[in-house]
């Protein structure tokens, strides 16, 4: 599919991956791009690796499927790069991002000899600064619109203030701690 992004997230049950990918498409689908953003379901609970998945495009979207060779791949748990394959199927010419203290040097081993970039963002101590609590999603989300140029980052993070207040109108206390932890994220990743 030509103009078309696909990503895969991996992730543990009650991490946010998959609000993080139906948050991407939601702030896609604002800037007039054609979207899809889902979860693969399996024995859903709390901890259990699962997978989301996007599709971003400037044309409509006729795939239905999960996505078997994606251009990016989010890894919020790095625990998972011992028990998944994340790198299953990704493209060379794509990248893998992960949520990790840890160097890219220290991390590419355990990619199974993924020969394309390497990101690391260390989601926690982000998280933990800008939210006070373990909240992976928001730097992860920032991080992966930054490595895959979906959008600009000012029309991101517009767009993100805006689905954060419609989300967090019950608690907008947490829309500046979440919106702190997508500009660490951007200014971290690397």
């Amino acid at each position: 599919m030509n103009n078309t992004v696909e990503i895969r997230w991996h992730g543990r049950g009650g991490q946010g991956a998959k609000t993080a990918a139906l948050l991407l498409a939601d702030v896609a689908f604002e800037t007039g791009k054609f979207v899809q953003g889902f979860p693969e379901y399996g024995p859903e609970r709390m901890g259990a690796p699962i997978t989301a998945y996007n599709r971003i495009s400037d044309k409509e979207i006729r795939v239905h499927s999960n996505i078997y060779e994606p251009d990016y791949v989010v890894v919020v748990d790095e625990s998972l790069l011992e028990a998944v394959d994340v790198t299953a199927g990704l493209r060379k010419e794509g990248a893998v991002v992960v949520n990790t203290a840890k160097s890219v040097e220290e991390i590419r081993p355990l990619l199974r000899g993924y020969e394309g970039d390497v990101y690391v963002i260390d989601a926690r101590t982000i998280s933990i600064e800008a939210l006070g609590r373990y909240f992976p999603n928001s730097p992860m989300l920032a991080a992966i619109v930054k490595v895959s140029g979906v959008m600009d980052r000012e029309t991101f993070m517009t767009e993100m203030r805006g689905s954060y207040a419609h989300k967090f109108a019950s608690k907008p206390e947490v829309i500046e701690g979440n919106m702190k932890a997508l500009e660490m994220a951007f200014d971290a990743v690397n």
